[in-house]
């Protein structure tokens, strides 16, 4: 009996097949990202304004405890994909030529995917775990307490015995790194196809190692992009989030390979 037992293996889900592309490719995402933005600029203008109003609300409650607002801000980039998910079957209608108005949006989330909750889930714990290794790294490196964004500024970037901003910088980015090459492709993916989330993030990891350099630069527009709508008090998130999400399908579209005959 131990010996049946010995040879029974569970499946394993194998990736799907990627394929390698430029790095200049990065621009043309974006460039189609703005296309289908402007093709359907309502649920776009919708999408950012709530994505900004949802920063701000953060900036306004953790304003004056920046030990917490830091690490909330990026968070909320963390789990930024999985709110996305609208515009990426916006940009999915559009490609077929469907209608792509708030129906489509709303048909996405009405149908409360359990995939793509449990992917939501995931997102939103690692980004509270990052919330509570940020508050603690500034409380517990700094004292008297960072309480304001002045503070942070001036005692732990600008600090002449720095040391701990470094630091705060390589944790967030041991953290957020895993996150951007588990989800980079898998929400898209998720939401286009009937696979489970274990292979939608093992097909994400395969397309980052595919090409290494083409989406480090990604990340890196989206990072800069992000921090662009951050510093302007989140009002250029309004138009940062809705181009970055339908670029995002666009990345999607092109880094994951689709089989003969596999409908658009």
């Amino acid at each position: 009996m131990s010996d049946a037992r010995s040879r029974v293996r569970l499946p394993t889900e194998r990736p799907l097949r990627v394929r390698k592309v430029h790095s200049l490719r990065t621009f043309l995402w974006l460039a189609r990202g703005w296309s289908d933005f402007m093709d359907a600029p309502l649920v776009g203008l919708l999408h950012g304004t709530a994505m900004g109003a949802f920063g701000g609300l953060i900036m306004f409650l953790a304003w004056d405890r920046f030990w917490v607002l830091a690490g909330a801000l990026s968070a909320f980039l963390m789990v930024a994909p999985i709110l996305s998910t609208g515009l990426y079957a916006v940009s999915r209608a559009l490609l077929r030529g469907e209608d792509a108005g708030l129906a489509t949006v709303w048909q996405v989330w009405a149908s409360l995917d359990g995939r793509l909750v449990r992917f939501g889930v995931l997102l939103t714990a690692l980004g509270t775990g990052w919330v509570v290794s940020s508050a603690a790294l500034i409380t517990l490196g700094v004292k008297p307490p960072v309480t304001t964004p002045n503070d942070f500024l001036m005692r732990v970037v600008l600090a002449p015995d720095g040391g701990l901003f470094e630091i705060w910088l390589i944790v967030g980015g041991l953290m957020a790194a895993p996150v951007f090459a588990s989800s980079v492709v898998a929400i898209p993916l998720l939401l286009d196809r009937r696979v489970s989330v274990q292979k939608a993030v093992l097909t994400s990891w395969k397309a980052v190692m595919a090409n290494p350099i083409c989406l480090s630069l990604w990340a890196a527009i989206v990072m800069s992009l992000s921090l662009l709508g951050l510093g302007t008090l989140m009002f250029g998130l309004i138009l940062v989030m809705p181009i970055l999400g339908h670029a995002t399908w666009h990345a999607y579209r092109d880094l994951v390979v689709r089989d003969p005959g596999e409908a658009d």
